[in-house]
């Protein structure tokens, strides 16, 4: 099943600042179902569908996470606007300047949270000293699988916000960010 974060017609998110109504008429439309088909796949008469669908009245909440999944979205974009990407790619144009971008190391390891703010001046320094040697809190072991190479690679070609998140057999868990 294809999930979507937002259909594009007529260059624009048409799936920002819908009603819901509005979002389960045009999902719909997509999917090639008639409010008829909609309804007996739900389980709910066509009348219901066509109220949803007019604002006139609202799913039960019971009904949203099958709703979704017939029109092949989250039950997150039917209920609120446009859902903002973990991890985005910026122009050129558009960057922060490279020393002046933060990245994040998050580690959880069951009750214990380890966070690392590195400037990336100082994470270029401890790339040339080796990340393998490098201890988080005590946490280096979770950190031993990870290309940071790859990971100045991306960001240095524009990616930004969360790019790994790992979780290893024992249940820690690392993400990595840059901002």
């Amino acid at each position: 099943m294809a999930i979507r974060f937002g259909t594009l017609i007529g260059g624009k998110n048409n799936m920002d600042k819908m009603s819901i109504g509005k979002k389960i008429a045009a999902l719909r439309k997509e999917q090639g179902l008639t409010q008829g088909e909609l309804a007996e796949r739900l389980g709910v008469s066509p009348q219901a569908v066509s109220k949803w669908e007019n604002d006139i009245a609202y799913p039960d909440i019971t009904l949203l996470p099958a709703l979704a999944a017939e029109l092949a979205t989250t039950v997150d974009l039917l209920l609120n606007d446009a859902v903002e990407p973990e991890t985005r790619y910026v122009e050129e144009k558009e960057r922060k300047n490279y020393d002046d971008m933060i990245l994040k190391i998050r580690v959880k390891d069951g009750g214990d949270k380890v966070k690392v703010n590195l400037p990336m001046p100082i994470f270029d320094a401890l790339m040339k000293i080796g990340v393998e040697n490098i201890e988080i809190g005590g946490k280096g072991e979770n950190l031993k699988d990870i290309d940071f190479e790859k990971i100045k690679l991306l960001i240095e070609q524009g990616a930004m916000g969360k790019l790994v998140e790992v979780e290893s057999e024992d249940g820690a868990t690392v993400e990595i960010f840059v901002e």
